[in-house]
């Protein structure tokens, strides 16, 4: 055997069996494997889409207009921390979409005007309104839809869902599919979770704190906030803690008064995990802050001692524990009667950072796996029949050479499966239609090179002198045809979303292996049988 032909034949036999070797995961044979095999070598195969093994499909929508809102209160804390820091007679709050300042004065104005260009004066008549332009409440909406996809991004991959799709659609929604999930509630709670922890002073000082119930049922959390609203100062607020009965499962909310200023947030953490609290052997979640963090909780209990530090979490209480001393070392922990799946589940949310603005759910809609076996089944008989009648008609067009033919589309599918599980590639419905494509297009291929190799037989060449004369003309053909379909998919694979991408990664993968097993693999048998045999006739 020359040694061209050697190493041609040595990397298809290679490359088939590092192709059985990543799709083995596929089959039933991988859980009869020895351990040793199971732990070392590829053990992630193909994953199926949602459309096949079911899952979770939902849309989220962001409340842009929130996110402008949330940022015009950050905007309210900051300007009244400049007043206090000029020592100008003036309050900044949020009142009805507007930040309202309270003095007119035109020190008061100029200190605005030179901490936030991005606001504009909307009324000046008895206190100053301020808006935030329009041009920079829509980037803040732009913005926030980004971030919010980049966090439950996140979230999603600490979650553990395997090959999930996430994109935006539109200006401010966000499609999420998430297959195989079996508790759709709590992913649907992780993912929607706005997750913004802050911490304040509870406000015992004040004679309204001991005005407040003990506790209250839930229905009754709005009647308590507004027969208070009057009362309690303009600087505090009140919030609610959720309190559960462990041998009766009552709930109850108990009412705090607190500072309405946020001392300390979320967005400082490094890291939250879960442990047991060692005094009721109840699960908690500690948290760990950065620098910046750690020195400010440090101020904080350092100037609040023996009062009560509120851990706030999407405006609910979760904990007021005393300040007993200063904290250093930047390490906290919440607990509240949590289960251990809600421990980790706030732990998963904190550490993947809070959503910048709230989202809403537009579709939440739970795919059967019925669905999936059903489509599965349906896609090996069409590609069976395709298969088949494919092999027949080669067969019986082609004679011998429609065999070569058969064993190069038998090598295009071996490899084009391994291609796919080595990258982990989700297989859809489309994606199985894309596989049934490559299938065609690899005939196709053959057939150009069968139909040159029939004329040069016409005109009287020897088999050897057909075949390369056929190989050579019809080359450029075949690789011109397979680029420009080549294109066609990286284009629908860049610019497409979800299923279209699942069809695009076949397609390129059958475009490239065609390449591979009509241009290499046919041609090495056929270089092997002429290098054995002087064949006086071809089977053609």
């Amino acid at each position: 055997m020359k040694k061209g032909i050697f190493w041609r034949l040595a990397l298809i036999v290679v490359t088939v069996l590092i192709s059985i070797i990543f799709f083995l995961p596929n089959t039933p044979l991988f859980s009869h494997m020895p351990a040793w095999w199971q732990n070392t070598m590829p053990n992630k195969g193909i994953v199926l889409g949602l459309d096949l093994q079911g899952g979770l499909h939902l849309v989220f929508e962001v409340e842009g207009d929130k996110a402008v809102d949330i940022q015009a209160e950050r905007i309210a804390a900051s300007l009244n921390s400049v007043f206090e820091k000029k020592k100008l007679n003036a309050t900044a709050k949020m009142e009805n979409g507007y930040i309202v300042v309270s003095n007119t004065g035109m020190d008061v104005r100029k200190a605005v005007d030179e901490t936030f260009s991005i606001l504009t004066l909307s009324d000046s008549s008895n206190s100053l309104k301020y808006k935030i332009t329009a041009k920079e409440a829509q980037r803040i909406k732009d913005t926030a839809t980004d971030q919010v996809l980049e966090v439950i991004r996140n979230r999603i991959d600490q979650f553990g869902v395997a090959e999930p799709t996430i994109h935006r659609q539109g200006t401010n929604e966000i499609v999420v599919q998430l297959p195989g999930v079996k508790d759709p509630k709590r992913a649907v709670d992780i993912i929607g979770k706005t997750a913004l922890l802050e911490f304040k002073i509870v406000d015992d000082e004040s004679r309204v704190a001991a005005e407040l119930p003990s506790s209250i049922l839930p229905a009754e959390e709005k009647i308590i906030a507004n027969q208070f609203s009057s009362k309690i100062p303009a600087t505090d607020e009140i919030l609610f803690q959720r309190l559960v009965n462990k041998e009766t499962g009552t709930v109850t909310k108990k009412p705090y008064l607190m500072k309405s200023k946020t001392l300390l947030t979320g967005d400082l953490l490094t890291e939250a995990r879960v442990n047991i609290d060692q005094r009721f052997n109840e699960p908690q979640v500690s948290i760990t802050f950065n620098a910046t963090g750690a020195k400010l909780f440090e101020d904080i209990t350092g100037q609040n001692v023996k009062k009560r530090l509120a851990i706030i979490l999407d405006g609910n209480v979760y904990s007021a524990p005393v300040i007993q001393e200063r904290i250093g070392g930047g390490n906290a922990q919440i607990s509240g009667s949590f289960t251990m799946d809600e421990a980790k589940d706030l732990a998963i949310v904190l550490r993947a950072g809070s959503l910048p603005a709230p989202v809403k759910i537009l579709q939440n809609l739970t795919v059967g796996p019925s669905l999936g076996r059903d489509s599965i089944e349906a896609g090996k008989l069409a590609g069976m029949i395709a298969t088949i009648l494919v092999v027949v008609f080669m067969v019986v067009y082609y004679k011998f050479s429609g065999v070569v033919a058969d064993l190069a589309l038998v090598l295009n599918i071996v490899l084009l499966l391994g291609a796919m599980a080595s990258l982990n590639a989700t297989l859809t419905m489309p994606g199985i239609a894309g596989i049934i494509l490559a299938i065609g297009m690899a005939v196709d291929s053959n057939v150009l090179m069968f139909e040159r190799m029939r004329e040069e037989v016409r005109a009287g060449k020897t088999p050897r002198a057909s075949v390369e004369s056929g190989y050579k003309k019809a080359f450029w053909t075949i690789f011109d045809s397979h680029v420009t379909t080549l294109i066609t998919a990286l284009v629908l694979f860049q610019f497409g979303t979800g299923p279209i991408k699942g069809f695009a990664v076949t397609l390129s993968l059958g475009v490239a292996i065609n390449l591979f097993t009509a241009l290499i693999g046919t041609k090495t048998v056929y270089d092997i049988i002429h290098s054995y045999k002087d064949v006086k006739r071809l089977s053609i």
